[in-house]
């Protein structure tokens, strides 16, 4: 399940830098949760980090992006695998080798 933040957001700024996956952005009036990166910190924390900060509560499970927690972890595993790869110089895998 990702997360959404509802119009009751009061753009107080403190989700965004919380975000371990960089799901949030400011939207054009809110801010905004990206189904496609968002794990609800499933592989960082315990619990979304976002919502543990959100001083108004308007960040509740997305109902259009519904996953099991196996799920998020995959999504979590090919999010730090693709950030791996963008972080590794010259093409190299960013692996020690033995």
């Amino acid at each position: 399940m990702a997360l959404m933040i509802t119009d009751e957001c009061i753009n107080c700024d403190v989700c965004e830098p919380e975000c371990p996956n960089d799901a949030i952005y400011m939207g054009v009036e809110i801010y905004e949760i990206d189904p496609h990166k968002c794990t609800e910190c499933v592989g960082h924390f315990d619990e979304p980090q976002c919502v543990q900060v959100c001083p108004v509560a308007c960040i509740p499970v997305n109902p259009a992006h519904v996953e099991t927690r196996e799920t998020l972890f995959q999504k979590f595993e090919r999010l730090a695998a693709a950030k791996a790869t963008r972080a590794a110089p010259n093409g190299t895998t960013g692996l020690t080798p033995p």
